[in-house]
């Protein structure tokens, strides 16, 4: 009996061919299979069909349009001359499994296995930008400034912010956003961005902060992202030193305005003695 049926699939491996017979694909991908067939059978239906079994799989597309079910719209069975593709379109995890091409045929239909393999696609390195432009260099005047992480390649990507220092890594956020803000902002060290699913992991550039006015409100800080404009808060910070200043003279202007009062005073207690 095992000695009829290895003759029978010999026998329906050189009718009907195929390019591959693992396929490995990612989610929201999409593949196409490739398989050629003898001239006898140019008039027989093709058809896609899953499950383990080939006595009992689902047929999910044929070259006839007859099948229909939940995956027919996104199975395509095409077949061209000697030739049948077999296209399936947005690829998801519960996708993987054990699948048949076939060709009807009369006693015994002629199939060939494929397995397909469904995977999150690997992310690709994270970029930063800011939300709201730098630059009006609001920072300079304390105000806060909401940074984003993303990619470009990726699915069921998980984003987490961390801030790095003296070797530590401190996490910040669970989330593609962070808000930079005055009670935050330290000038050691940096920020980055990690993009991870179960298939992968990468980091984003450094996003640097230069504190130049630490303060709970009102500081002066300047953030240096890669691709963005670099500024400074030269203005900014002579501004501070301005009104810093301003309440120098002001001290002592009062004080030599007592000088002569003072002086006064000394001069008629001598000449009264």
């Amino acid at each position: 009996m095992k000695t009829f049926v290895f003759i029978l699939l010999f026998c329906e491996s050189l009718q009907l061919r195929c390019d591959r017979r693992t396929i490995i694909a990612h989610v929201g991908g999409e593949f196409l299979l490739t398989c050629t067939f003898e001239n006898s059978f140019y008039f027989n239906k093709k058809y896609w069909c899953r499950g383990a079994s080939r006595d009992s799989c689902e047929i999910l597309a044929d070259s006839e349009g007859v099948a229909r079910t939940k995956y027919t719209h996104r199975s395509h069975v095409v077949d061209y001359r000697k030739r049948v593709f077999v296209k399936v379109t947005n690829l998801q995890i519960d996708d993987s499994g054990e699948y048949w091409v076939g060709i009807d045929k009369v006693y015994s239909d002629i199939m060939v296995s494929v397995t397909l393999h469904v995977t999150q696609a690997p992310v690709s390195k994270p970029k930063v930008w800011p939300l709201n432009s730098l630059e009006d260099r609001s920072t300079c005047w304390g105000q806060p400034v909401t940074v984003r992480c993303g990619l470009s390649i990726g699915t069921d990507v998980q984003y987490t912010w961390y801030y790095h220092s003296h070797n530590k890594e401190i996490s910040l956020s669970s989330s593609s956003d962070l808000t930079l803000h005055c009670g935050t902002v330290k000038n050691e060290g940096g920020h980055y961005c990690l993009a991870s699913n179960d298939v992968s992991s990468e980091k984003s550039d450094f996003l640097s902060v230069q504190v130049l006015q630490p303060a709970d409100t009102n500081c002066i800080y300047a953030v240096r992202l890669e691709g963005q404009p670099t500024y400074d808060c030269a203005d900014r910070m002579s501004t501070a030193a301005a009104t810093t200043m301003a309440a120098v003279p002001t001290t002592c202007q009062n004080t030599i305005d007592q000088l002569p009062q003072i002086n006064q005073t000394e001069e008629d207690f001598f000449f009264s003695r």
